[in-house]
């Protein structure tokens, strides 16, 4: 039960002070107990008296905070900080990269380059914040983890504290974290810089880019693109703010990856996605020799390429939620 309750009062704390609260609260705890162990036979009723005389783990918690912040809500508002600074850089390094790559390769047109990144800048850094902030936004309306009913702060018992979660259903911050700064980096590539998007040509210099997009029609997409990478953040936040994997999580992630199915199949079937003139571009460039072997194998890969991701995204996201489901029965 001192488990749980330490476990209950630190998941409200911000991350760099859980550890050392932790050892703190346990040691006051203990010698709570070595206090008063004269006084009962019960060291449960004991213990139990006690945290009760602590008081609510959330109340605990707002007193080793010692401010309320509720921008977004107190126990994911340090979260939130953390993933929206990672995000922001994620975005501004993107951008600062893909206008250092531009210059390099055509130093001609910097200020066009340069113009395009204070464009980017403009709309990237709104989008990235308004992104992050819709996902712990809806992650604080709807939680991520089974609802925790301990009564009121005045009126509560210590046996309904949560279990400390076993390590096999945690979920390492690190790999939501790198899931968050993949999905913004390509975001950022495909809305800012997907002309670069393609087969990269030299003639002694760099010569040009053989798109595999239409650049004529991706503008009318890019909000497809936008959600489907969008709903990955907003994935990753929930694995990162609710830490284990419990069945409503699992649930969550499972929607989620429908959304991500059904966007995705509307913008990659579309005829007018995918570049036109792919082939007859490799061949002007000198690529490749038409009826050559091949040529007559790129064609059929560049005409099946749409099957082979959809199948590739359906494997991986079905698996995904499988993962998730797996994880949260093991006991």
């Amino acid at each position: 039960m001192i488990d749980r309750y330490i476990y209950a009062v630190t998941q409200k704390l911000p991350v760099n002070q859980r550890n050392d609260i932790s050892i703190e609260l346990r040691g006051l705890i203990e010698d709570m107990l070595e206090e008063r162990m004269q006084e009962t036979d019960s060291q449960e009723k004991l213990v139990k008296e006690i945290l009760l005389e602590l008081g609510h783990p959330k109340k605990l918690a707002n007193k080793y905070r010692g401010t309320k912040r509720y921008v977004i809500g107190p126990e994911i508002f340090d979260t939130y900080l953390l993933v929206l600074k990672i995000v922001l850089i994620c975005v501004a390094g993107g951008i600062g990269i893909s206008f250092i790559v531009q210059t390099a390769m055509e130093p001609t047109n910097i200020l066009s380059h340069f113009i395009d990144m204070i464009v980017s800048i403009v709309t990237g850094i709104p989008m990235a914040f308004g992104w992050t902030t819709f996902s712990f936004a809806m992650v604080d309306l709807f939680g991520t983890g089974q609802p925790i009913d301990l009564g009121t702060e005045n009126e509560w018992d210590p046996a309904d504290l949560p279990e400390v979660p076993e390590k096999k259903r945690q979920i390492p911050r690190g790999d939501s974290i790198a899931g968050i700064v993949f999905y913004t980096i390509m975001l950022v590539f495909l809305s800012f810089s997907s002309d670069y998007f393609g087969i990269w040509t030299f003639q002694d210099e760099f010569s040009g880019v053989i798109p595999f997009l239409n650049e004529q029609t991706y503008t009318t997409y890019l909000l497809f693109i936008i959600l489907i990478f969008g709903v990955g953040i907003v994935k990753e936040v929930l694995k990162l703010v609710s830490g284990k994997w419990t069945y409503k999580l699992a649930t969550y992630i499972f929607f989620i990856n429908i959304v991500s199915i059904i966007a995705t199949l509307i913008l990659i079937t579309r005829p007018d996605f995918w570049n036109p003139e792919f082939m007859d571009e490799l061949v002007q460039r000198g690529m490749l020799i038409v009826n050559s072997e091949a040529y007559n194998i790129i064609t059929k890969i560049w005409d099946q390429l749409t099957f082979w991701l959809l199948i590739l995204l359906l494997v991986g996201l079905i698996v995904d939620a499988l993962v998730g489901f797996l994880k949260a029965r093991k006991k």
